[in-house]
């Protein structure tokens, strides 16, 4: 094979790259739902016909460890030779490497010469697909068929034109076939550009130079990768955390580590967590091996190009049947929003013993599920939307954590106010940062937030999976935890939130499934604040009072916690 020069193989990656990038910007853009144009739950990618990722944008983390799991069983399933110029393939099914159902992963062969070089794809989250609850995002249930519509590796375009049979399947089982419409097609015309791009390097390098330039950008982030572990000291690690819940069961769900570093190579071993929960929060293995990439990725060089290459040294190893690598037909819904991050906290939190400077408080944990739906009072056209919220962040060797982010597995924005009144019959009552959530610390965790939402139609259905509602995320080196979270409810003419398990029975406060609300009830999303760094006796006079005045921590918390008295 030929050995590319540095120049060109920079030039190569870069355009990869910008090839993900222009798809993400493409799908802001043409997209019908908030989920993409605002909260930008989608990734983009490039594989080679192995089904290694070589090329990748700055989208969401979460499926980028992932998607080489859907993408090569893909490839196994239907058999490289079942591709035809102007095909695109849609998968969404949890058991054949996805993460979770609402994920759909869309690929399209590219080829130059009559010959197959490449694919191109992106992985996104369509936010309504069917099951129990409007929203798709079921905290009840209890098999995957509760869930929605579970997609094998089909065709969705043949050869260009669209395979209507399945197209008709698919927009059948949707809540609002509109939206899906529009979403599904934002993602294909995106695959469009990308193999645009893609035609264009191999019209000016050759297949030759393309392919080689794919290997060595596997194999050059596999080095450096190898590099960055020799530097983490040999040793066995262990951690563990908790889903406080399972929407079904009012009990604990373990994940428990074993991470092995041996001079250049990283085992997670997952085998030990419980067996898998009889509620929707378990997780599949490529959700477990995405959060281990990403925690790893978190504290070695950030300049490492994000391929398969660079997980190659990482090995994961689960016990199927177990609450990180479910076993049909166990649900999953929750795996990928709240177990994820979870995973990535704990492999983070194991590597602190190792590599303390490297490390991360525990962020908050929870994306905040929230859905709903129901009939417009102002258009009489049904609506779903799934909505999420960011909490704090977990403090750092030398930097606070930052405040109201999605959970770090998301990359994701917030939602804004005015985008979910213009859209839905929901008024933003509040939306704030919660003072004193953040843990205390030399160095402070970030601050989770506070929404609180009234009806302004006639009825909603609400549903929410949600978890550090009973659990803290931790601090690290003698910082304090970040405060929990919550989602209360307020009857129309009531003065106090309380609990839905406290006014509508349910089993677990935060995951519940299909409540109706009425026109002037409200609810209140309390998102955990971020763990804090380092011993509170540390930090600086001048930023507790930097702090106070910004309202991020109390007068009260300054002097308790900080012995500050002058504020």
């Amino acid at each position: 094979m030929e050995k590319i020069d540095s120049v060109t193989l920079s030039v190569i990656n870069n355009a990869l790259i910008n090839a993900c990038r222009e798809m993400g910007t493409a799908m802001m853009r043409t997209s019908y739902s908030p989920i993409f144009n605002e909260g930008l739950d989608f990734s983009c990618v490039i594989f080679n016909p192995d089904g290694e990722m070589t090329g990748q944008a700055e989208f969401c983390p979460a499926m980028l460890g992932s998607a080489q799991y859907t993408v090569k069983w893909t490839i196994e399933e239907l058999g490289l030779d079942a591709f035809k110029p102007g095909d695109v393939v849609i998968h969404n099914d949890p058991y054949r490497g996805q993460s979770h159902m609402p994920e759909h992963m869309v690929l399209k062969p590219v080829f130059f010469e009559d010959k197959l070089c490449c694919f191109v794809g992106n992985v996104a989250h369509i936010c309504e697909i069917g099951g129990m609850a409007p929203g798709s995002f079921a905290a009840e249930a209890t098999e995957v068929y509760q869930e929605g519509l579970r997609l094998p590796p089909v065709k969705i375009m043949s050869q260009g034109e669209y395979v209507q049979d399945v197209w008709r399947i698919i927009l059948t089982n949707h809540r609002t076939p509109k939206s899906s419409w529009g979403d599904l097609h934002a993602m294909i015309g995106s695959l469009n550009i990308a193999e645009t791009r893609m035609l264009e390097l191999l019209e000016r390098y050759g297949p030759e130079v393309f392919e080689s330039a794919g290997t060595q950008l596997l194999d050059y982030s596999e080095r450096w990768m190898r590099t960055e572990i020799k530097d983490i000291p040999n040793g066995v690690y262990h951690f563990k955390d908790c889903m406080e819940d399972d929407g079904v069961t009012d009990k604990p769900v373990w994940m428990r580590l074993k991470l092995v570093v041996k001079d250049d190579e990283i085992i997670a071993d997952w085998r030990e967590s419980d067996p898998q929960a009889l509620g929707p929060v378990n997780a599949t293995f490529a959700v477990t091996a995405a959060a281990t990439y990403s925690a790893v990725l978190h504290v070695t060089n950030k300049d490492i190009p994000v391929n398969s290459g660079c997980f190659r040294p990482i090995r994961v190893i689960t016990k199927a049947g177990t609450v990180v690598n479910v076993r049909h037909p166990g649900p999953s819904v929750g795996g990928n929003t709240e177990t994820h991050p979870h995973l990535q906290n704990v492999v983070v939190a194991a590597l602190s013993q190792a590599v303390p400077e490297r490390a991360a408080a525990s962020e908050a944990g929870t994306a905040c599920n929230f859905l709903f739906g129901g009939v417009h009072p102002e258009t009489g056209e049904y609506y779903t939307n799934y909505h999420f919220d960011g909490g704090g962040w977990g403090a750092t060797v030398d930097h606070d954590g930052n405040s109201v982010m999605c959970p770090v597995n998301g990359n994701c924005r917030n939602t804004p106010a005015e985008v979910l009144e213009t859209k839905y019959p929901f008024l933003t009552v509040e939306y704030s940062m919660r003072t004193d959530s953040g843990g205390a610390g030399k160095y402070r965790g970030g601050l989770g937030g506070r929404r609180v939402l009234r009806v302004v139609g006639p009825e909603i259905t609400v549903s929410a999976l949600m978890d550090r509602t009973k659990t803290n995320p931790w601090g690290l080196f003698g910082g304090e935890q970040g405060d929990s979270g919550g989602i209360l409810v307020k009857k129309k003419g009531e003065t106090d939130f309380r609990t839905f398990s406290e006014v509508y029975g349910t089993v677990c406060p935060s995951k519940f499934t299909c409540i109706a609300l009425k026109e002037g009830d409200e609810v209140m999303i309390l998102s955990p604040g971020g763990g804090g760094y380092g011993s509170p006796a540390e930090r600086s006079l001048e930023a507790v009072a930097e702090d106070v005045r910004q309202g991020l921590v109390s007068v009260q918390s300054a002097e308790k916690i900080y012995g500050y008295k002058d504020c």
